[in-house]
């Protein structure tokens, strides 16, 4: 079995997978090799291969490709729609690899029977939108005209879409690519306005001077959250996809240790923090960032800004990195929640990844984030000058910021109650930050 890679019209690679053995195996294409722009699709697959076995070598293949395939229900929903088994790598690549995160796109050979796609591109009305969200009980979202329409990673539903002219689209084929990212509210009743909690966290993000995807809340009645791609560049008549990878194709880990507890919280496990960390993250733009300086900082604040909304779900498959010749460097932020808010058995309280050793955000002390900095390799009074900056931003911000929200369409009672949590974690943060250069080193 063997699947071209390609990137903008330019093969990268064949990923190959040997049947008899079990093994993946990723070589990069002599024509790539050639151009003076090339890359690697990450990190942990460089364009020289290094002294790795056969056995590790297709573990780095396996993990960097299943990180593209969506999580949860999605996935059982695209392995049901194609005919294949959910942990048939290759087999969901060639249904799902045309409209994945980033740039690539994955199909079989040219020499293959099967037939490329015939580009299309459908109308997708409001009301059938409202009608399909209403449906989702019986009805596969990610679904659409005996299509998955999603290949991106995560657990909420969301549906790919091209936006023309104030238009939606379904597109698939040769030369069509969608823009936007489109999500209803969750089914569960415990979770609904979850779309005036993430627009509200995402526009605080901007708000406050973090980096960002652009999004907007529209209601067909129903709400839905629009968030602009910004692994695409939309120019006059064409789209350019930028190679994206998140977090832990980055870090070379699989989807299963984007969690720092990948085994979990209990007793027994809680001690095996072998998943993406906040110390990985950092060392990782030491060694590969184009401008390790500006992504540090950046990657700071993304972490303080984490805890001051009571975002307990930032793993490492929320945090993103483009990757050019030059090396990697921060994307935009996305998927900003306020979790706490759900804290009664909905989400979970404990953080994705610690702050120092400690996993509650409601709880953290200046020795916490002063560990967290000598781990970080981040200077103790950068990081408690930025957590009281970026607190005192937060409670500045919000009142104005909370009135244009509600003029957006936004759910007045999920903002004050974001509004709550907000408040206490300021608070707690400006009680602190200047503690934070004031823990001796000697006990960190």
């Amino acid at each position: 079995m063997k699947l071209v890679v390609s990137a903008n019209g330019n093969v990268i690679g064949f990923l190959s997978m040997d049947t008899q053995i079990g093994l993946y195996a990723f070589d990069y294409s002599t024509s790539w090799l050639d151009r003076e722009d090339c890359f690697p699709l990450s990190p942990a697959l460089p364009l020289v291969r290094q002294n790795t076995s056969d056995e590790q070598h297709s573990a780095n293949v396996r993990q960097f490709f299943q990180n593209l395939l969506p999580e949860g229900q999605a996935l059982d929903d695209a392995a049901q729609a194609n005919k294949v088994s959910k942990s048939n790598l290759m087999g969901l690549l060639v249904a799902l690899g045309r409209e994945t995160a980033g740039a690539l796109e994955i199909s079989m050979t040219e020499a293959s029977p099967i037939p490329t796609p015939t580009p299309s591109k459908r109308l997708l009305t409001p009301q059938e939108l409202s009608l399909r969200i209403r449906s989702r009980p019986d009805q596969a979202f990610s679904v659409w005209d005996g299509k998955v329409r999603l290949s991106i990673a995560g657990y909420q539903d969301k549906i790919a879409v091209l936006e023309e002219n104030g238009l939606w689209f379904l597109v698939d084929g040769k030369g069509l690519a969608s823009t936007h990212l489109l999500k209803p509210d969750p089914i569960r009743s415990g979770l609904q306005h979850m779309t005036s909690n993430e627009f509200a966290c995402m526009r605080l993000a901007q708000a406050v001077g973090i980096a960002t995807a652009d999004v907007r809340l529209e209601h067909i009645p129903e709400p839905i959250l629009l968030i602009r791609r910004f692994d695409r560049l939309i120019g006059e008549g064409n789209i350019e996809r930028l190679h994206c990878i998140d977090g832990c194709q980055a870090l070379g880990l699989g989807v299963s240790m984007k969690y720092e507890r990948p085994y979990g919280d209990g007793r027994d496990v809680q001690h095996i923090r072998d998943g993406a960390t906040l110390p990985k993250l950092f060392a990782l733009l030491d060694r590969a960032s184009s401008q390790p300086a500006v992504d540090r900082l950046a990657l700071l604040r993304w972490s303080i800004f984490q805890i001051l909304i009571g975002n307990t779900d930032a793993h490492g498959k929320n945090l993103s990195f483009f990757i050019d010749s030059g090396g990697i460097r921060l994307a935009p932020s996305y998927d900003l929640l306020c979790c706490l808010m759900y804290a009664e058995g909905q989400i979970s309280d404990t953080l994705s990844m610690a702050i120092g050793d400690n996993f509650d955000a409601r709880t953290l002390t200046p020795y916490d984030w002063a560990l967290m900095g000598a781990e970080c390799g981040l200077n103790a009074r950068l990081v408690g000058r930025e957590l009281k900056q970026l607190a005192d931003k937060v409670l500045k911000i919000w009142p104005e910021l909370k009135q244009n929200l509600v003029a957006a369409g936004a759910n007045d009672t999920t903002l004050n109650s974001l509004e709550g949590v907000f408040n206490q974690q300021c608070t707690n943060a400006l009680s602190i930050a200047g503690l934070v250069p004031k823990i001796s080193k000697d006990i960190l």
